[in-house]
């Protein structure tokens, strides 16, 4: 046990629980196949049936005619059953004609009602003398059973659910041969038998079983060829007039283990399934292998329909009752699925099931099983759906080929339904791990993306590579500004603090969501964003430039609220700042962290490089620092103002950084147009070392209604030409300025 469970687990390791239920179900399957439950087999043979009504037997010969007790004989004759003395007339006509065989699909259990004998206890108007020569005269049994004895003539017997205490055990049977196992054990039983009178079954060539067993569905699909009855083996009716008609004196029955394979004559055998039955090879039905009783009886048959041909006497009057069901037609008289055992086997045109079929069944199963464990997963649901497709077709054309061609039955419905059930399997797996999935993807994102992007990452996770990858995504680093002078406002009040981050916080992070980004992480009154993953945003630039300004915009309604509330309640009113910064580049992201915790984070020069920007707001006196591409791709959409050229410690390239001053409205106002011109011509003269001349235009600037927007920028280039003057810079100096501060 333990060392099953040991197995178990490493199967689920290596290959998946869905796959280890699949190859119980695969078992499972097998198991039901070998116990062959009724649902089972109906599904089967109906399969069958749906094979034989594309392609019915199409008849060569007719060896067989049916005599046929029909409305028209019963009309005219009167009602079944008729003395004895008229069926005795039928046997011997048909055998003047010419019949090799006749045969009754019916049986005469009892003395004929008008036996002279009978007649003359029965009426009594008769005087003694009438009654003794009545009793003198041969009876109509014996009439017909001297009929009987001079042609060759089959009686038909009938199993029953009943045991009949009369059964005469000294009547003849027909003799039986075995070949390999014993094949009783495999044969069906009644415990009935109903016999005829002892005289005519002393008179005739053979005795068969007409009884015929339908499915559950009520369809006649098979018939026993040998059955046993209140303990006697017997053969069908129509085995039994083969018999006859070859001359042979035994029946051989071969069988293994797995039942019985055939049923031999001399120089003749029919396949059998296991328990002796025959699987009918039906034709169309066919009215032309009919006769008329009367006809019969009136010599208005003509002898070719009669002559060298096994005859059956049954009946197709609706009254009797000898209606059946077969796979090619919903109506056909019992008497002629007689009729079409003896064309099928006659004409050598019958199927079987063979016992080794099942083996052929279990190895498609077990291959196409195996197959769809293996591969199934690793398809797309199309490939899956084609590749399918192509194993149905595969299954049902070698069923068909089979059929068509060598008129054996193989099923291909237990293969495909193994191979249908264990793909559903899968594919319930499949939904089951991608639920579980969606569920982690919205617990895990839900807290840092907008629920529009939690639920497109939920519907598509294949789109999320949570082991780390390479992708170009924009970075935003946002601090507030003078937080330490805020916090010492709230020394005795930390709740207050608290309320105050939350609500400082909150709609700087809808504004990030709003705009298709992903929070990365708090840092204290800190927040880390990030665009383009996991989802891909071909705007990321974009989206982020206008995330920053709707922070910008949102802080600003904040302080309003938070100005109006001070002067109600009386209270000092500090303004809250923030600094933003923005910066485009290569960048790892994925799930990082330990075995016991991770995060979805980016790492990168280019993350720091946003880090560092938006340290440096305060320093340039702008809001909104971004890298250069950043603004290259932003440049079109916002109001960008070139700022410095810097040296990050650790890049050997230098960065041109900008500023955003606004949105597309600003960058074509006259007034951006005059900020930007004046920042272009100082930046000019500071990079071509025009010290005196970059000194003159931050003073123009300062005279201008522009000064206050560029202050702390005149005011930082100011020191570093100052410094300059005093100790100009190397001569391989391009202008760019060493940032080596957060």
């Amino acid at each position: 046990m333990k060392r099953l469970k040991a197995i178990r687990r490493w199967f689920a390791r290596r290959f998946g629980y869905a796959r280890l239920v699949c190859v119980a179900l695969l078992i499972g399957i097998a198991a039901l196949r070998i116990v062959d439950p009724a649902p089972v087999q109906e599904l089967r043979v109906r399969t069958f049936d749906t094979f034989q009504a594309l392609q019915p037997r199409h008849k060569t010969a007719r060896p067989v005619t049916i005599v046929d007790i029909d409305d028209k004989s019963l009309a005219r004759l009167g009602q079944w059953p008729w003395p004895r003395t008229r069926i005795a007339d039928i046997v011997t006509n048909l055998t003047r004609l010419g019949a090799v065989v006749i045969a009754f699909d019916a049986v005469f259990s009892e003395p004929d009602r008008l036996n002279p004998d009978i007649a003359a206890d029965t009426f009594n108007s008769l005087d003694e003398e009438m009654r003794a020569r009545l009793r003198q005269l041969p009876s109509n049994d014996s009439i017909m059973a001297e009929a009987i004895k001079n042609s060759r003539v089959v009686l038909g017997e009938s199993g029953g659910p009943n045991v009949r205490a009369d059964l005469n055990e000294k009547l003849p049977v027909t003799g039986l041969a075995m070949l390999g196992e014993e094949p009783q054990p495999f044969m069906f039983m009644f415990p009935g038998l109903l016999r005829n009178v002892p005289v005519l079954e002393e008179a005739a060539a053979g005795r068969g079983l007409f009884t015929i067993r339908p499915e559950r569905d009520g369809i006649v699909r098979r018939v026993p060829m040998i059955m046993v009855a209140q303990g006697i083996t017997m053969p069908s009716l129509s085995f039994e007039m083969l018999r006859v008609a070859s001359g042979s004196g035994t029946i051989l029955i071969k069988a293994d283990k797995a039942g019985i394979k055939s049923l031999g004559l001399k120089g003749f055998a029919i396949p059998t399934d296991l328990h002796g039955q025959l699987w009918i090879h039906y034709a169309r039905r066919d009215p032309s292998i009919y006769v008329s009783a009367v006809d019969v009886l009136d010599g208005r048959v003509s002898p070719d329909r009669i002559a060298g041909k096994l005859i059956v006497i049954g009946t197709s009057a609706t009254g009797l009752n000898d209606i059946k069901t077969t796979p090619v037609t919903p109506a056909m008289p019992g008497v002629e699925v007689h009729a079409q055992v003896l064309e099928s086997a006659l004409t050598g045109d019958v199927v079987s099931q063979p016992n080794y079929g099942i083996g052929i069944e279990f190895f498609a199963a077990l291959i196409m099983g195996l197959l769809v464990i293996a591969f199934a997963p690793k398809f797309g649901p199309i490939t899956l759906v084609a590749v399918g497709g192509m194993f149905a077709s595969v299954l049902i054309g070698t069923s068909w080929y089979f059929y068509s061609q060598h008129r054996l039955l193989i099923d291909f419905t237990y293969p495909l339904l193994s191979t249908t059930a264990i793909y559903l399997t899968l594919i319930f797996a499949s939904f089951v791990r991608e639920q579980r999935q969606r569920r982690q993807i919205r617990s895990q994102f839900v807290q840092y993306m907008s629920p529009a992007l939690v639920e497109q990452l939920a519907q598509s996770p294949e789109r999320l590579v949570l082991g780390g990858e390479e992708r170009e995504m924009t970075i935003m680093f946002s601090d507030m500004r003078g937080f330490t002078s805020i916090s010492e406002t709230y020394k005795s009040n930390p709740q207050g603090l608290t309320a105050l981050m939350n609500r400082f916080l909150t709609p700087l992070s809808n504004a990030i969501l709003a705009r298709k980004g992903n929070i990365d992480k708090y840092m204290g009154d800190a927040i880390m964003a990030f665009w383009n993953a996991p989802l891909d945003d071909k705007q990321h630039q974009l989206n982020a430039c206008d995330a920053a300004l709707d922070m910008l915009e949102r802080v600003d309604d904040l302080n309003r609220e938070r100005e109006q509330e001070a002067k109600d309640g009386g209270h000092v009113y500090v303004p809250l700042n923030i600094g933003v910064g923005l910066n485009t580049g290569s960048c790892v992201v994925g799930n990082m962290g330990s075995d016991v915790r991770f995060d979805y984070s980016v790492l990168g020069d280019s993350v720091n490089l946003a880090s560092r920007l938006e340290g440096q707001t305060k320093e340039y006196g702008f809001p909104i620092i971004v890298g250069s591409r950043t603004a290259l791709a932003a440049k079109e959409k916002f109001a960008i103002i070139e700022l410095d050229f810097i040296m990050v410690k650790g890049k050997t390239e230098p960065e041109v950084i900008y500023a955003i001053a606004g949105r597309e409205d600003v960058a074509n106002s006259g007034r951006f147009q005059r900020l930007r011109n004046l920042t272009i011509e100082m930046l000019a003269c500071y990079r071509g070392r025009d010290w005196d001349g970059a000194l003159a235009a931050i003073e123009r600037g300062r005279k201008t209604d522009e000064a206050q927007t560029l202050q702390y920028l005149y005011r930082l280039y100011e020191a570093r030409i100052h410094a300059f003057q005093k100790e100009p810079p190397p001569d391989d100096w391009n202008g760019a300025f060493a940032l080596t501060t957060k």
